[in-house]
Formats: C-alpha cells, structure tokens, sequence
C-alpha cells in the first residue's frame, strides 16, 4: 500500500437520530487500505449504527463518506460489492449444514456451481471446519458457528470487512482462533473495520483506535498514542545497593520511592526521549541501577479516563440516560445480514 492509496474508508460529518436521540454527531473518519481500524466505545455509543450505516444498511441522516471508493450514497450497489459484513448476531442457519451454509452465500454472489463448490470447500478448510462442513450448523459450538460466519462473508472476496464485536460471547481460546483469522486476513491485504468490546483485542490487531462516546469521536490514534494520552506512565528503577538507591532517590527528586523493594518510580510519558534522560541522569553521576522497566497506562485506563466506564459494555458506571443505541436489526439470526449485502 502507498501513501496515496485512496482510503478505504473516508467519512465526514456523519449523523444519525432517532426522534430526538443523537446516536451520531458529525463523526469524522479516515482508514487507510490494508490496516486495522477499530471503533471502541461504551454500550450505546454508536459503534453498531456506524457499521450499518457504512455497509448501506441504514442511511445517515446528514454527512458524506466512500467506502471501497465508491459513494455511499449514490453507489451503495457497488459498496455492497466490494464489502463483506459479520455482525454481532450471527448469520448461520441453523438448518443447513456448514458446507450448505457456504453454497447458499455463492448462490447469492452469483457464483457458478462449480466455483461455488470451490470456494466453499477453501474457505472450510481455511477456517478448520472441514470435518464439520456436513453437520447442521445447530451442533456447532460458539466458535465454530464465528469462523463459520465470517466464512460466509468471506465468499465474495471482499477487500474491506465490517467486524462487529466478532468474539463477543467467545472463551478465551476460541477468541484467540478468530484473532489468528483475522491476522490472516491482514496478512493478504484485507482492510478490516473492528468494533469490539475486548480492549485487548483492539491493542492486539488494531493500527489505529477511535473511541467513540456518546456518538462523537473523543480520541483517536495508534495504541500506543491513546495510552501516552492518560496519566500514570512510569519509569521504575532497581536497586540492590541502599547507597546507590539513595543516590539515585537524590538525583532524580521527582521519583516516588519504596524503601522496602529499593525501587524508584520516575513519572514519564512513555516515550523514548523520557527515557534516555532518565538514564542520562543517572549515567552523569555514576549511579548504578541493577534493572529497569517502563511502565504505561493501557487501553483500559484510557477508555477509563475519556468514557468514565472501566470496559466496554462492562460493569463501571452506568451510562447517562437516554444513551441505548438503537438497533433496528437486533435480533436477526437468520442469514439476513449476509443475504441482503449480497442482493441488494
């Protein structure tokens, strides 16, 4: 990918309302081709209404935005073409088999019945469900059913993919499966659009983070940029001589120390220039340090400071009123989310 690459996604101004909840309030948003965007924020905040408003499920109410080069809204065809979608509820049938499952999505592509049988029998076998692919899709496990669903969007090759917390629900290992999917996908040049409620899930696989909060856009940039945002980043230094700790306590005034572990704690930014003068310090006055180690503040501590929430979806304090995200499609368990990209 060049710098020059057309994004795969640019979007301006976007807004959306119900009655007289904003769910969207002018949110701006640029994803590069080939890279991982997520989108975190607190129940409510309007992740969910970006996806389908971006994959032409439902339309704005005011803005503009390009989605695989093509305008939203005077292209959404071709949008739906160049786009795959796996959403919070999963799409599989429960009385198809996997196999059946992946057919029917080729039918819907328009694939010819030999390359339709193709695909499929790649796809589950990428996905490691090959020896489940005659089995109804109601014996699968969470897991199972996951890969499976982003099999199904997988089978018109689509170059950008809409996650929408696509590991919610799962145990830790199955999580990590998908996590190794996606990286695949990645691998093969795929832009991949992630809303999650894991925040390690977004350190893990994301390029870029927006937190979203209460239908604005509150932050944005890399992982390590978000976490350099809040305090509580530090430098802690070592010690097995008490007289080179207490040199040390002397030279560096601002550090917190713990006369018991004989370690010291210089407040830092996390970055690499703060570091350096730390060790400058120390190296003009010939203090010895037995270890040392950076310490930053991590996805959790920033969603903690912007939003006010420990976690996504999680158990800190409750949202203000009136801020449920209205989700026309909630509920759907049928393989409509799937269908209606493909045919629309």
């Amino acid at each position: 990918m060049t710098s020059d690459s057309p994004p795969a996604i640019s979007a301006t101004g976007l807004r959306k309302s119900y009655g007289d909840h904003t769910v969207l309030d002018g949110i701006d948003l640029h994803v590069p081709a080939g890279t991982v965007f997520s989108l975190l924020g607190p129940n409510g905040a309007g992740k969910t209404t970006t996806v389908q408003i971006l994959s032409t499920l439902i339309r704005a109410d005011g803005g503009r935005a390009t989605v695989a080069g093509h305008d939203l809204g005077r292209a959404p065809q071709a949008v739906r073409a160049a786009i795959g979608v796996t959403g919070q509820f999963s799409a599989v049938d429960n009385l198809l088999t996997g196999e059946e499952n992946l057919l029917l999505m080729a039918d819907l592509h328009h694939l010819d019945r030999a390359e339709g049988r193709r695909r499929a029998a790649d796809l589950l076998e990428r996905f490691g469900l090959t020896d489940a692919a005659r089995k109804p899709g109601a014996t699968y496990s969470g897991g199972m059913r996951r890969r499976l669903d982003l099999a199904m969007g997988l089978v018109g090759r689509p170059r950008l993919i809409f996650l929408d917390e696509p590991t919610t629900g799962l145990d830790p290992r199955s999580r990590r499966e998908m996590w190794g999917i996606i990286r695949d996908l990645i691998a093969d040049g795929v832009t991949i659009f992630l809303t999650t409620q894991y925040l390690e899930e977004a350190d893990q696989l994301a390029d870029r983070i927006a937190l979203l909060d209460h239908g604005r856009l509150v932050a944005e940039g890399t992982p390590a940029e978000l976490k350099r945002l809040v305090p509580g980043g530090h430098i802690e230094l070592r010690f097995t001589d008490p007289a080179e700790f207490d040199r040390a306590a002397r030279v560096l005034g601002e550090a917190a120390r713990n006369d018991e572990t004989l370690s010291l704690q210089v407040p830092s930014d996390g970055g690499v220039g703060a570091l350096r003068t730390v060790l400058r310090r120390l190296d003009e006055t010939d203090v010895q340090v037995e270890g040392l180690s950076v310490h930053n503040p991590d996805l959790d501590d920033v969603f903690l400071s912007l939003t006010g929430q420990t976690e996504p979806g999680g158990t800190g304090p409750a949202p203000r009123a009136g801020t449920t995200e209205p989700n026309p499609h909630a509920g759907d368990a049928g393989p409509t989310d799937h269908a209606e990209e493909a045919v629309r």
